[in-house]
């Protein structure tokens, strides 16, 4: 034997020696196999929701699918915050983050003093040209988003994709505005009867809006008195801002928002004659801009202003409507009273009003709930002379032949229906609304619009269609689609864009995601950044051949 191969024998005997030698491995402990769940527990600890990224403040918090809303998951916490983490803020925005001044526009007769937030686009020469004359678009300008909001809410439900669209196009204004008998916007019923002269300034104290204390309302909401109000807003905000023309236009509407800006672009907006002469400025001095760091103080034109009362001359680029269509809508309607029915009449505080719109999924991005909540609620002191139980008894509403009214009862009832038929009555319990320990109520009486419902809704795939300009539908499912609206997208009359995990305020939930198809929308249809090749005379000018 070679003496390579010893030493090779040695070592490997050593080896076996000290294996045998050794004492025996300790046993097996179970505690390897259970290192997910402490990892697991290390990183959500007892109770608590983890910050993932689809558990933040950001629109991506929405739920993929529109049933896991409905049907938790077994492994979904059931009662877990669906955004954000323990300790997160809910405190309210003011509008002063998102928008550059708030309008007070009140109309020429005194009946109704409406409200919007603007943040003015950036100037161009399609706003003021050397002829006072307005040209077809220009690149220099930016475009004017008019944003109108849903039944029951407000201009703020906007905010946050406002400032999203600005982001992708700084050049861009934004019109968002109160519609009647919703947010600040006040109406003066005995002006309308005759005075002619007195505002509605007086109204705003009691936040009701046109909405009187027994649940009945004095407010035309019909689809052509809103769509009106649309275009008096537009007027007034130029006369206000003393643009010498509107900048080119892009409407964006939500649910009933979206009735009404498809009845202005198909319906009022034809009828509208141009003005005789182009150049409608008025005498008033212009307002320097306001300073990037504050907010200005709300405007408040005056009724006389010559722009006014003048014809307006449009340049609508296109509108968008986002998750409304007719079928869907109407059927909807059915269960409107039932989704009433399971709001809370009050609440404690505007805190506790986002909390619950987060907690419900009603809305799913909270920070725009921040925003857009605090507007919808209004602080309702209780009535001096009655006593403490009698502030705390139920408020009933019942429905008799479609005529809706409310009654103090002692025993508030839940979900009660008395006889059948056409003559059926049904009552529903608003239980806390006027308690002490509740005072903030809703600003809207949604259960006394009912008599419009069926009215802004019946029509409006076909005028969706017929309208002028682009238009672009925004849905949270294409189970929405009627028949019409989905032969004309097949037909390209329309652009589609879906977002399956947002909920029906597509606006609130993503407003990235918005932001970036209404922008895109707006490229598209911008006719001012249409470059044309250069004319041959002008080549032949420059000494270039042909």
């Amino acid at each position: 034997m070679s003496e390579l191969q010893k030493k090779w024998a040695k070592a490997k005997f050593s080896t076996a020696v000290q294996h045998a030698m050794a004492p025996p491995p300790p046993p097996l402990s179970l505690a390897g196999f259970n290192e997910p769940d402490e990892e697991a527990e290390d990183r959500f600890g007892s109770g608590l929701v983890p910050n993932t990224p689809q558990d933040d403040d950001s629109s991506s918090a929405s739920s993929m699918s529109s049933t896991g809303t409905i049907i938790p998951s077994p492994g979904r916490a059931l009662f877990a915050r669906p955004q954000g983490f323990p300790g997160r803020s809910l405190d309210p925005i003011p509008w002063t983050t998102y928008f550059e001044r708030e309008l007070f526009l009140p109309a020429a007769d005194g009946s109704i003093t409406y409200h919007a937030y603007l943040t003015s686009p950036a100037p161009g020469s399609a706003s003021v040209s050397s002829s006072g004359a307005k040209s077809g678009g220009s690149s220099n300008g930016g475009p004017l988003f008019v944003t109108h909001h849903g039944a029951g809410s407000s201009g703020l439900s906007f905010a946050v994709l406002g400032a999203e669209i600005r982001k992708r196009l700084p050049t861009a204004g934004i019109l968002s505005l109160d519609a009647r008998g919703h947010g600040l916007t006040t109406t003066n019923p005995s002006a309308a009867a005759g005075s002619g002269t007195a505002t509605s300034a007086e109204n705003e104290d009691d936040g009701v809006n046109g909405v009187e204390s027994g649940g009945n309302t004095a407010e035309d909401l019909s689809l052509t008195t809103l769509a009106s109000d649309l275009l008096a807003v537009l007027t007034l905000t130029q006369a206000a801002m003393n643009w010498t023309s509107l900048p080119p236009v892009i409407l964006v509407g939500h649910s009933l928002g979206g009735a009404v800006v498809t009845e202005f672009a198909s319906v009022l907006l034809p009828t509208l004659k141009p003005p005789n002469h182009p150049d409608r400025s008025v005498s008033s001095p212009a307002r320097p801009p306001p300073p990037p760091s504050t907010s200005l103080p709300p405007t408040h034109p005056s009724p006389e202003s010559p722009a006014s009362a003048s014809p307006l001359n449009i340049d609508l680029l296109g509108y968008a409507v986002l998750d409304v269509v007719e079928g869907s809508a109407i059927d909807a309607l059915q269960s409107m009273h039932a989704y009433l029915a399971t709001r809370p009449a009050g609440f404690a505080s505007p805190r506790d009003a986002v909390d619950w719109h987060v907690r419900s999924r009603t809305l799913r991005n909270a920070v725009s709930a921040r925003a857009s909540v605090p507007a919808l609620l209004v602080r309702q002191e209780p009535e001096p002379g009655r006593g403490k139980d009698e502030d705390q008894r139920g408020v009933v509403g019942v429905e008799e032949n479609g005529i809706i009214r409310e009654e103090h009862d002692d025993e508030a009832k839940t979900g009660v229906e008395e006889g059948k038929g056409q003559n059926a009555t049904r009552a529903w319990s608003r239980t806390g609304q006027g308690k002490p320990d509740k005072p903030w109520r809703w600003r809207t009486d949604l259960a006394a619009t009912q008599p419009f419902w069926e009215g802004w809704f019946t029509g409006l795939s076909k005028k969706f269609l017929s309208g002028r300009g682009g238009k672009m539908l925004l849905l949270a499912g294409t189970d929405r689609l009627d028949t019409e609206l989905t032969i004309g997208q097949m037909q390209g009359k329309y652009a589609l864009q879906v977002f399956p995990e947002a909920g029906h305020f597509i606006h609130e939930d993503l407003p990235e995601k918005t932001a970036m198809t209404l922008v895109d929308f707006h490229r598209r249809n911008d006719r001012g950044a249409l470059v044309l090749p250069p004319k041959v005379s002008e080549l032949l000018a420059q000494g270039k051949r042909v």
